[in-house]
């Protein structure tokens, strides 16, 4: 659906994205992740056309974007992250607009099914001028959907939403997913990205620091698994135990609680259950601590940071 080929783009001695190799897969959902002035919306500019890439290759739908980007840009929906809307129209007279360029077909039926999706169906004949930012950024999306897109690049798409907005916005991105549609969505709310995205990138510098799904993105920086286990009673019969076997790494405990750290080879609880049993002591609860896209963002980051700093330096 979305590939790109030794993407770079430099302005002067600032190299803004490098050799960037992304892959999008058709019906997936992509989340491009990156600090401040990673090259995020850099890129972005590069895949709508925007920008004419230094080096590199873009391909769309199978087919290299600059061969005929009229015609692929017509079959992707964009959300940028900073709008520009005409707030002299309403509503409906906005998104009416892009439906008659866009040759939409029965425009009236389309615009009100989408405002009453993002619930902005009431508000359709207000000024846009008056919408407030969160109000102007579900009419954005909105917009970016009418003509039914095969693939949605949204920048910042929940920027600005109360948590209400922001809800809305991920159904409708998860009801766009399950009717297959491709979505590639930069971010800065881990957690969204979290809940909405099978797999995702990390840029940093310019550089693609990491691109899998989720579960191999934690796992490629997990260094230790945390089990937290709570028992009718810690005795010291209970901790010899546990610290006899050869994959715990430290254990600690408070009150009834013992927080146990292992190496990552593979899932302990039956034997660390085992071993507590075998001890006398009786469990009431067992949680293995699971790692966030955000734990893993910013370890992949910063474990990358003094690498990339001297590259950028030579």
């Amino acid at each position: 659906m979305l590939r790109t080929e030794g993407l770079t783009k430099k302005y002067d001695q600032l190299k803004a994205v490098v050799d960037l190799n992304l892959h999008v897969h058709k019906g997936e959902t992509y989340g491009f992740l990156g600090p401040n002035g990673a090259g995020k919306t850099t890129t972005i500019m590069m895949l709508l056309g925007l920008e004419k890439p230094t080096e590199g290759k873009i391909w769309l739908f199978g087919q290299e974007l600059s061969t005929d980007p009229m015609a692929i840009k017509k079959r992707i929906g964009v959300v940028l992250e900073h709008q520009y809307l005409y707030d002299e129209m309403t509503a409906w007279e906005y998104l009416n607009f892009f439906a008659q360029l866009y040759e939409v077909e029965n425009p009236a039926k389309r615009i009100s099914e989408l405002l009453e999706r993002v619930h902005l169906y009431d508000r359709k004949d207000d000024f846009v001028g008056g919408y407030s930012r969160g109000m102007r950024q579900k009419l954005s999306i909105v917009r970016a959907l009418l003509h039914d897109p095969e693939l949605l690049i949204l920048d910042e798409p929940v920027s600005a939403l109360d948590p209400y907005g922001i809800k809305e916005v991920r159904d409708l991105i998860l009801e766009e997913q399950a009717r297959g549609r491709t979505f590639f969505i930069s971010s800065h709310i881990l957690s969204e990205i979290e809940k909405t995205c099978s797999r995702v990138g990390i840029i940093h510098k310019g550089v693609l620091l990491a691109e899998d799904d989720m579960e191999g993105l934690k796992a490629k920086v997990r260094e230790e698994q945390e089990f937290t286990v709570e028992l009718e009673e810690v005795t010291n019969s209970v901790t010899e135990h546990l610290n006899q076997l050869p994959f715990v790494n430290s254990l600690d405990f408070e009150n009834n609680k013992l927080y146990i750290n292992t190496d990552t080879q593979e899932d302990y609880r039956p034997q660390i259950s085992r071993a507590i049993a075998a001890a006398g002591g009786t469990i009431l609860s067992m949680q293995a601590k699971e790692l966030s896209l955000e734990d893993a963002f910013v370890t992949i980051t910063e474990k990358n940071l003094s690498l990339l700093t001297k590259e950028a330096n030579k």
